[in-house]
């Protein structure tokens, strides 16, 4: 593997890559700079922070903010912010932030700015901040915080110290002049109405981020709260503390595109990304003043180019033979995710909906030519064109075109058909037009904005649940795909449209983020790398499953379902080491990991038990498949199952993160994942993580990696100091060069260049399909065609310059002899 080189004096701009960790009080800031020297030596030019500024007392993740205009005390602080950043800029690395515009924490205790809105209502200097419907609400906030109805048994309500107790002991401030009211009036004459939590489903004024009564909106539309919530940010920024951002759900704004080019504006240019999720051929709009996205577009396009197509198939067959799912319940994606998306748009955004109800009414009562549509045929309208939008949502910049192809005709066809009367269906073309922005001359201009804003902002938030957090759980036969920014119907790609992929962003967006683990993917990448396996070895798989599921009971299986008993089974062969044994136990037990990530799976399908509707008996059923199945007798088949797929998941495991690392963008490496890192979902994935400095000390002394673990971190550091180094093959300047082997196993080898003009001076080559190759007999004469020069595998064992030497085309035998993916570079002359 390539040695370590000095690092840089300063961090170059935009980042060569960057390394996610996962703040949280039992790792801050102290336990990341001690990382370090560490990173450094990795080859990463800057760490890519979770959110940094005040939160909930022991949150996981800061995503909850209470204070933006404070760095977070439980992380140590800005003195330890300031001095992690001093120790990366001596290391010559930078610092990114995740920063969280669309939502504060709903918490009327820490979150003082929403504590003084309950005390002062619309009167308070924050009021502006938060997005509430205050006559939706007859001019009260609804808080969702008791566990029981107000009026029902158990202690009620009661003034103390001057403050409002409620039940289970969260104190309100009350509005002047209250404090000596009866209870019922006492109540009643706040800025506020303490409800029941089951009230919010139907009944809440104030705008969520997705389902989450925790999470309230912020108005960052508005200069002086962009100015509020940004300052200590931008001023961070200003001082070189931090050197770019992450935004977090834009999708969640009013005006994504008009909040980004304030931001733009204000922190100087810096490098930008938003996390912003795209449908396969959904471009990201090119007037946003970004780099690019955070990268689950190429996390798509690498899982899907590395999936069999063929064996997908043939999974999903069995798995419909096996489980017999509904087609509405898993056993069709495109049905499934269409039953999930109207489940989520009736009950859990039926606040939202009636949102959008209420306004379009609104705006029609005011118009004459628009009058006597009935309230009940708009919602109806709202809920049938918001389950058809087939992307997150529209965009206001957007030109009529870009606006019908999200809103189509076809749409509104089917939406009209759910009405049995015609006239009455002529409440989709109102609704439709005015989610388009496409209805003017009204009388309520800007009633028709506000729900042309909220509309996209529903369905960001139904496209999330629906699909990402409903249907992905139901419709299981490759789990893998099941994945943030993924299509479980189309599991797999061809080589042409990768890259293609590539191209574009090469074109469009060389600078954008690219990932393929992050702290919210559903598996990491060497988690779904062994399930991807699975679709080239769909009978080994049969199997397995047969003799497992005879093995713990088929009764037991029967108790929990067959479609979470085939899920269950691709979740163990997620975490499967080399050796098939259950992994070595960490800070929480291998069962338990299980159980919590299955429960999980249980509860967001929502066929059997809810979050918010539990099932006791059915999620006792799951814990016992978990302790007595999964972990139990049936588990001895695992070794086996392991040592058949090892060879090939270690070609998937290796081709993936080259693939990353050498593609268009600039990497994010998730903390870990620079090793062979099986994580599930979270909070399993947001674990610390030990750094890479003690195994990457003895790999550059030794240069020999042993199995997966190393020859993991020995690609990943070759690659990542490369491009430090060599940022010109890899950033704007560079190129993409598809590449195409020749021989009867071509179609096996994906290839393409990097750098700049027309003989790229570096190569990078993967196995595909290793299973389906081995099957086929292997690479026989099948060579990879190479641009002018001679080229060395900078992967070898051996010092570059002590290995072999490729010129004109390299016979895949022998380029992929040792291990299953090459990185070929041209000596210099």
């Amino acid at each position: 593997m390539t040695p370590a080189s000095p690092a840089p004096p300063a961090p170059p701009a935009p980042p060569t890559a960057t390394y996610r960790i996962q703040l949280h009080p039992g790792h801050p800031f102290a336990a990341a700079e001690a990382d370090v020297p560490a990173l450094a030596a990795l080859g990463v030019s800057h760490l890519h922070l979770s959110p940094v500024l005040e939160a909930v007392p022991g949150s996981s993740h800061g995503y909850d903010v209470t204070d933006p205009t404070r760095v977070r005390a439980e992380l140590g602080g800005e003195a330890g912010l300031r001095s992690l950043s001093r120790a990366a800029r001596a290391h010559g690395m930078g610092l990114v932030v995740d920063i969280v515009p669309n939502h504060m924490a709903a918490d009327p205790v820490h979150n003082q700015a929403l504590r003084t809105v309950l005390r002062d209502g619309p009167h308070s200097p924050y009021a502006a901040w938060f997005d509430i419907d205050w006559a939706a609400g007859g001019g009260q906030l609804l808080l969702p915080v008791l566990g029981a109805r107000v009026g029902g048994a158990g202690a009620a309500p009661r003034v103390e110290d001057g403050e409002l107790r409620l039940p289970g002991g969260l104190t309100l401030p009350l509005r002047a002049g209250t404090a000596g009211l009866p209870l019922a009036e006492l109540l009643d004459a706040q800025w506020y109405r303490p409800v029941w939590w089951r009230l919010a489903r139907t009944e809440l004024n104030y705008r969520r981020f997705f389902t989450v009564n925790d999470l309230i909106a912020v108005r960052v539309e508005d200069p002086a709260v962009f100015d509020a919530t940004h300052a200590t940010v931008l001023a961070l920024l200003d001082e070189g503390v931090v050197h770019g951002l992450r935004v977090d759900h834009p999708d969640g704004l009013t005006d994504p595109g008009g909040y980004l080019a304030r931001l733009h504006e204000r922190a100087g240019g810096r490098w930008t990304v938003v996390e912003k999720i795209l449908a396969d051929g959904e471009p990201l709009p090119p007037s946003w003043p970004v780099a690019g996205t955070t990268g689950y577009d190429a996390l798509r396009h690498v899982d899907a180019v590395l999936t069999d197509p063929e064996g997908a198939r043939s999974l999903l067959e069995q798995y419909r033979a096996f489980a017999d799912p509904e087609p509405e319940e898993g056993g069709e994606w495109q049905a499934t995710a269409r039953r999930a998306a109207r489940q989520i748009a009736g009950h859990d955004l039926a606040a939202e909906v009636e949102t959008l109800t209420r306004t379009a009414t609104r705006v029609c009562a005011a118009d004459l030519h628009l009058r006597d549509h009935a309230p009940w045929a708009l919602r109806a309208a709202v809920r049938e064109l918001l389950v058809r939008v087939p992307v997150y949502r529209p965009y206001p910049e957007q030109t009529p075109a870009e606006t019908a192809a999200v809103l189509t005709e076809r749409a509104a066809e089917e939406a009209r058909a759910a009405f049995d009367v015609p006239e009455e269906a002529h409440a989709v073309d109102v609704v439709r037009r005015l989610a388009a922005g496409t209805l003017t001359g009204l009388s309520d201009p800007a009633g028709a904005a506000a729900f042309r804003a909220r509309f996209a902002q529903v369905a960001s938030a139904l496209h999330a649940k629906a699909v990402e957090d409903r249907a992905f759980y139901r419709y299981v036969p490759l789990l893998s795909a099941c994945e943030v920014g993924g299509d479980p119907g189309t599991p797999a790609l061809p080589p042409e449209a990768f890259h293609a992929f590539c191209a574009r962003l090469q074109r469009d967006w060389p600078e954008t983020g690219t990932v393929l683990s992050t702290h919210d993917t559903k598996r990491s990448a060497d988690a779904r790398a062994r399930i991807a396996v699975l679709a080239e070895f769909p009978r080994v798989w049969g199997e397995f499953l047969t003799g497992a599921v005879r093995r713990a009971g088929k009764d037991a299986a029967a108790a929990v379902g067959m479609p979470f008993t085939w899920a269950a089974w691709q979740t163990v062969c997620a975490l499967l080491p080399d050796d098939g044994t259950p992994p070595s136990e960490g800070a929480v037990p291998y069962a338990d990991r299980l159980a919590g990530a299955l429960l999980k799976h249980a509860r967001e399908a929502a066929l059997h038990t809810t979050w918010t509707e539990q099932d006791p008996a059915y999620e006792e059923a799951v814990e016992r498949y978990v302790r007595e199945g999964l972990t139990g007798a049936a588990a001895d088949q695992l070794p086996a199952l392991a040592e058949r797929l090892g060879p090939y998941v270690r070609a998937h495991v290796l081709g993936a993160a080259l693939l990353h690392l050498t593609m268009p963008g600039v990497p994010d490496v998730y903390q870990g994942t620079e090793r062979d890192r099986r994580t599930l979902m979270d909070p399993d994935n947001r674990a610390p993580v030990p750094a890479p400095g003690g195994t990457l000390h003895a790999l550059d002394a030794q240069g020999r990696a042993t199995g997966l673990d190393e020859e993991k971190l020995a690609l990943t550091a070759t690659a990542l100091r490369l491009r430090r180094r060599r940022p010109g093959l890899f950033g704007a300047a560079s190129g993409y060069h598809a590449l195409a082997a020749r021989g009867p196993a071509a179609a096996h080898c994906l290839a393409f260049g990097r750098g700049p003009g027309e003989a790229p001076p570096l190569v990078t080559a993967v196995t595909r399909l290793p299973g389906a190759l081995h099957q086929a007999g292997g690479w026989h004469d099948t060579a990879l065609p190479l641009p002018p020069g001679r080229y060395v595998d900078l992967l070898t064992d051996a010092r570059p310059h002590q290995g072999p030497r490729y010129e004109g085309e390299a016979a895949l035998a022998t380029l992929f002899a040792r291990r299953p993916v090459a990185l070929l570079h041209r000596q210099e002359e």
